[in-house]
């Protein structure tokens, strides 16, 4: 038994040992860049699912296994830990900082809750809606990192609440018990104790941050219903995530007579596929986490609301810091917006050299201004102290930013932008290997399958492989081997190419799947397993409601029933 006890406490770095080990065979036996790319690319993913060592550790196998095999070039990955997405995040990180710094998140949050109510289901109905919203104009990685400490403080919220409720409800059942104990006893008598058994509540651990485990699920669910919802909204807009803008470039350049893909098109196609899913997930979510019963609203969510509303009424009015980052956050958002929105020019298009401006850009200038802006008022006195901030003294000089370097660096998650820059390192061994050529031509026997059929399978495959490799890679490789196969099959390509880009981007049962999936998880509130069993109903899901687009309304729009001539047009050229 001693031995088991031991061998037990000793699973992680057994598992950290044989797992390498137990697959060296592989480039061993086959020493081709594809098989030694598939034994980084499986001991990486084992690391990750099985947590066997921190998840920012994990990630940095690919920048030490890579070169041994002589994947890539030590300086090559080492590129591809630090991408545009990092710059994107790091000028987020700098107005998150100014948010939570003055307090404008609890506002924000409180408000919301005043609005849907503090009744989970319906609180995690609101914040899906709005992160839907946002996600269709931004890039998912931005929105979920905006919404998300919003969140986090709806939850702080709503179990603090949950905290002081019980300890009133326990003294109220008290008060009441010693009340009609001395109603019903006689003068003449001595009191007599009765105990009332209470309902039973399931409690996590003394060790847990979480009043209750229901506590613990309405965090779950939230957080996770954020980064599905920045997913969902992603697929609305041609412009609302990389691998939509990604497969509009290289249908156009393959098909250049095909004029049937723009923003209209799009939206209308891909519309009804986010509502579905939209009610979809939140079903799935609620049922998940939050159960199927349909009670009315409790005291302690009666208690709740009052309090939340007291908690808003003590915050005073508006500050101007506060106001100073609403304008830079609306700021930002119309500045990512109007870029280039697609269906009319953008502001690049001011500029002479084009491409040089991305989202990045915006983020980064405008987190840089947030360190040179004064929070004080010109020509006022100081600003207000943020309610609950421990830092009662503030700066007296007058000239004080808006945030401090330490500001930014207390929110900065510098393990996920290593676990993301992990992500992309994979990637990018995949295909200068040729493993995701490899893996693409294994479609090729489903040449005899009817187009339904085909479509779903390349949708399966394309969702599971994004799991491990980042979307935009993804979508690159698969991208002409699917229109080399509708071509060969004489279909329609946007009958498997529009599924298999909306497809792509459901990585999200790891948090390396993309980018919003690891910002939510740097929260604390999931574990992998919580992701894995959240996210496969979640991708099942988008198959089934984009598989479902593809048969009905989506044969009409695209006149996916002829093979079209712009694509006949294409294999002529190509045979030539």
């Amino acid at each position: 038994m001693d031995l088991i006890k031991k061998l037990w406490r000793a699973r992680k770095l057994i598992l950290v040992v044989l797992i390498p080990l137990s697959l060296l065979p592989l480039p061993l036996i086959h020493p081709t860049s594809e098989a030694c790319c598939a034994y980084v690319l499986i001991v990486t993913a084992v690391y990750w699912v099985s947590e066997a060592v921190p998840l920012g550790a994990a990630a940095l196998v690919p920048a030490f296994l890579y070169p041994l095999f002589g994947v890539l070039k030590s300086s090559e990955v080492a590129a591809e830990y630090c991408k545009d997405t990092t710059l994107l995040l790091m000028g987020v990180i700098c107005l998150a900082a100014s948010i939570e710094k003055w307090n404008l998140h609890k506002r924000i949050a409180l408000r919301m809750v005043m609005i849907a109510g503090a009744k989970p289901g319906m609180l995690v109905l609101g914040f899906m809606c709005c992160t839907v919203f946002l996600s269709m104009w931004l890039s998912n990685t931005s929105t979920t990192a905006m919404v998300m400490p919003i969140a986090e403080a709806v939850l702080q919220q709503l179990i603090s609440t949950g905290v002081a409720d019980t300890q009133e409800d326990s003294e109220t059942v008290e008060a009441t018990e010693d009340g009609c104990l001395s109603g019903m006893t006689s003068p003449s008598l001595p009191a007599t104790a009765i105990s009332i058994p209470e309902p039973k509540k399931e409690k996590e651990s003394k060790n847990s941050r979480y009043p209750t485990k229901r506590d613990h699920m309405i965090c779950k669910c939230l957080s996770l219903s954020i980064t599905y919802a920045a997913t969902i909204g992603g697929l609305i807009t041609i412009t609302g995530t990389s691998t939509n803008l990604i497969f509009a470039e290289q249908f156009n350049n393959r098909y250049p007579d095909a004029k049937v893909i723009n923003f209209g098109t799009w939206f209308i196609f891909s519309f009804p596929i986010a509502i579905i899913m939209l009610l979809l997930t939140w079903v799935w979510l609620h049922f998940l986490f939050l159960g199927c019963n349909k009670k009315r609203k409790t005291r302690r969510e009666m208690l709740s609301e009052r309090k939340i509303h007291e908690e808003y009424i003590k915050l005073g009015p508006i500050s101007y810091p506060e106001v100073v980052t609403g304008v830079f956050f609306i700021l930002m958002t119309l500045l990512w917006f109007t870029r280039e929105p697609g269906f009319v020019p953008g502001w690049t298009s001011l500029f002479e050299k084009k491409g040089y401006r991305t989202d990045a850009t915006v983020s980064v200038l405008l987190g840089f201004l947030l360190f040179l802006i004064p929070a004080r008022r010109p020509f006022s006195r100081a600003p207000r102290t943020p309610a609950g901030d421990s830092s009662a003294e503030r700066d007296p000089d007058p000239m004080a930013p808006m945030i401090t370097w330490k500001d930014f660096q207390n929110l900065m998650p510098w393990e996920i932008v290593i676990l993301v820059g992990g992500g992309y390192a994979l990637a990018a061994g995949c295909k200068v290997s040729g493993l995701s050529v490899w893996i693409g031509r294994q479609l090729e026997p489903m040449s005899g399958l009817p187009p339904w059929m085909v479509t779903l399978l390349a949708c399966l495959l394309v969702s599971a492989v994004t799991e491990f490799a980042s979307n935009p890679a993804t979508l690159t490789v698969f991208l002409p081997i699917l229109s080399a196969l509708s071509e060969t099959l004489q279909i329609n390509p946007l009958h498997t190419l529009i599924p298999a880009t909306m497809c792509v981007s459901f990585g999200v049962m790891l948090p390396v799947g993309n980018p919003p999936n690891a910002i939510v998880f740097s929260y604390g509130h999931v574990q992998i397993s919580d992701m894995v069993k959240a996210g496969f109903g979640v991708n099942l899901i988008g198959v089934l409601v984009v598989m479902l687009a593809i048969m009905t309304w989506g044969v009409p729009l695209f006149n996916l029933t002829e093979y079209p001539d712009w694509a006949i047009a294409r294999n002529f050229t190509g045979s030539l």
